[in-house]
């Protein structure tokens, strides 16, 4: 049975990194170079990449995510005194090409037969974005691949909330957000989407002013919150 609180939903809209695609698994590939500190380079990575897209912001001082993520492999790889060059150009390489969950392929092919409009919106750079979105094979299943480029400043800036309501050309109200990063579904929820938090890792809810609507535990649940056939 859907969810009363996604009545009306035309399009569905995804979180990239950590909800499509799996942050960890540039590391993961290449652990074997790392000895027995690969999980906690991989965490620092992602804490130090998504800091620095806030600080930034903050800032005034924007550059793309493909700089931000290799300045955030650059300080975990010195936390843990790796000074390897050419691992450091694996982990960047494996970066663009991200393990997709097991399950988005199936949900995204659900959701399209349903007539829902189907798109990404996310702080990565286009060529990152198009280089995932290729290796996973969904990119016939999306009317967008949206960046926070075009607007110049990262999550959860209401800007970029509002390059999905623009390009889609769907109210705020008529769109479900899926992030699995709590802070996004919470920004993406201040802003007017109906929020589904995919809380893959059992994490608290944030302390913040708005919240999602509702809370799985993978994509695979979101079809059923959803209304049926658009018209």
């Amino acid at each position: 049975m859907s969810n009363p609180e996604f009545t009306g939903i035309t399009a569905c809209v995804f979180d990239a990194y950590g909800t499509l695609f799996d942050v960890h698994s540039a590391v993961a590939r290449h652990n074997d170079s790392m000895g027995n500190v690969g999980d906690r380079v991989s965490q620092l990575w992602r804490t130090k990449q998504l800091e620095y897209t806030w600080l930034r912001s903050l800032m005034g001082r924007h550059t793309d995510f493909w700089q931000v993520t290799g300045d955030a492999l650059d300080y975990a790889l010195d936390a843990f005194d790796i000074g390897d060059t050419a691992l450091r150009d694996k982990l960047m390489d494996a970066y663009l090409t991200l393990t997709p969950y097991p399950e988005v392929q199936d949900t995204l092919h659900a959701l399209k037969h349903r007539g829902l409009k189907l798109a990404i919106l996310s702080n990565g750079a286009p060529s990152m974005l198009d280089a995932a979105v290729a290796s996973a094979g969904i990119k016939e299943l999306l009317d967008a691949v949206l960046s926070v480029e075009d607007v110049g400043i990262y999550k959860p800036d209401a800007r970029v909330y509002q390059l999905a309501v623009d390009r889609l050309q769907t109210p705020a109200g008529q769109i479900s957000f899926q992030s699995s990063n709590a802070w996004d579904a919470v920004g993406a929820a201040a802003f007017g989407f109906k929020v589904a938090w995919v809380n893959r890792f059992a994490q608290g809810r944030e302390r913040l002013p708005a919240q999602p609507q509702a809370e799985i535990r993978t994509l695979s649940e979101l079809p059923a919150l959803l209304p049926g056939t658009v018209p």
